[in-house]
């Protein structure tokens, strides 16, 4: 059975009380398919504006304390009625009353007194004026809602590459397990501890797993040699750094052969937000608090947040995990280890929200223990 159509709902608004009633009985013929409503001031008008969505509204222009035009500037100051077409009814043939009516948002002008046939055509044309508008919003909504569902299977689609490229890289170092997935989950958990907001909590969480990304970059005789490294070597080694930092910043040749010559889209692209976490983490996470970490030697602040709270969750890890050359320290032993480091490898500052939240690391770890 097919649903009728609904009635196309009509507000008229005039201060004199026989006006309306005379528009009511004129359009009595049309009770089946108009819904008709009636105010006699302009506040009254958009009280019932903002309750009922209308079609369409018919307004004398000279009222007592607020005009036609009042009305006009009201439904301006909301996007939901500044689309509602506007008929507006005066007695005065002055030219410049029209065109500041129209310049104020009317769609029809219509003189009084008024002709049954001469409204009836003027709301025909503009309920179908409103019918073109309301289509037009349902289908830009249907684009918007897709293009965000697409937006959305996109970020998705980039944030598990990101997870996959960090993957690579532990699978070329050490049996880590999930040191990632926990590193990851600690350094969120910091973040939302130090009163980051949720967007930059986020991008770390996100960017973290990426801290070690440059040891694709490394020859297994170093990366994968089971004893100490010669001074040669660690100096070889702490190039993962800059190694890391490069791999999520610099723009693939490919991207050139995609995208022609648009430079300006490639150093956007070179620059979105995530990538560049990930590239200051991957940077700095060697950075220690006192200037004597790697590669740049950074001091204090000027170790970016994101490499400071990696810095934290990183060595936590390690140390509580078993390592082909070490059995995972107990807890009491790690806790000494890092607070000795305050003020030396670790920021205060970060060190004091480490303290708050360490027994939930115990929980990451354990939750995510390979």
């Amino acid at each position: 059975m097919a649903l009728e159509n609904p009635k196309q709902k009509i507000l008229f608004v005039d201060d004199e009380p026989h006006f309306l009633s005379s528009i009511e009985r004129m359009l009595h013929a049309y009770h089946s398919k108009w819904d008709l409503d009636f105010a006699t001031s302009v506040d009254e008008a958009y009280k019932k504006v903002l309750n009922k969505n209308y079609d369409a509204i018919v307004s004398d222009i000279t009222m007592p304390k607020k005009s036609g035009f009042d009305l006009l500037r009201m439904l301006q100051q909301t996007q939901e009625t500044s689309y509602v077409p506007v008929i507006i009814l005066t007695g005065n043939a002055e030219a410049a009353l029209k065109r500041e009516a129209l310049s104020l948002g009317a769609t029809d002008l219509l003189n009084k007194p008024i002709m049954r046939e001469d409204l009836v055509a003027r709301l025909h044309s503009v309920l179908r004026l409103k019918h073109f508008q309301d289509q037009l919003a349902e289908f830009n909504e249907q684009l918007a809602a897709k293009v965000k569902e697409r937006t959305r299977e996109l970020e998705l689609a980039r944030q598990d590459l990101m997870w996959r490229l960090a993957k690579a890289a532990e699978y070329r170092d050490e049996d880590t397990g999930d040191h990632i997935t926990r590193v990851a989950v600690y350094c969120l958990t910091l973040a939302i501890q130090l009163g980051l907001d949720s967007e930059s909590a986020e991008r770390i969480f996100l960017a973290s797993p990426l801290h070690d990304v440059g040891k694709i970059g490394i020859s297994d005789a170093i990366l994968l040699k089971p004893g100490k490294l010669t001074p040669e070597e660690r100096i070889i080694m702490q190039t993962h750094t800059g190694i890391g930092a490069a791999i999520l910043t610099e723009a693939p040749q490919g991207m050139h052969y995609l995208l022609g010559e648009q430079d300006e889209l490639i150093q956007t692209l070179a620059n979105e937000p995530l990538k560049q976490v990930a590239a200051n983490i991957a940077m700095s996470h060697h950075e220690k608090w006192d200037g004597s970490g790697y590669p740049k030697g950074l001091e204090g602040d000027e170790i970016p947040l994101e490499g400071q709270i990696v810095a934290v969750a990183d060595v936590y890890d390690a140390l509580r995990s078993t390592r082909p050359y070490k059995p995972p320290f107990d807890v009491g032993k790690v806790m000494g280890i890092i607070r000795s480091e305050r003020g030396k490898h670790f920021s205060p500052m970060v060190l004091d929200a480490f303290e708050k939240v360490q027994p939930e690391f115990e929980e990451i770890r354990v939750k995510y223990l390979s």
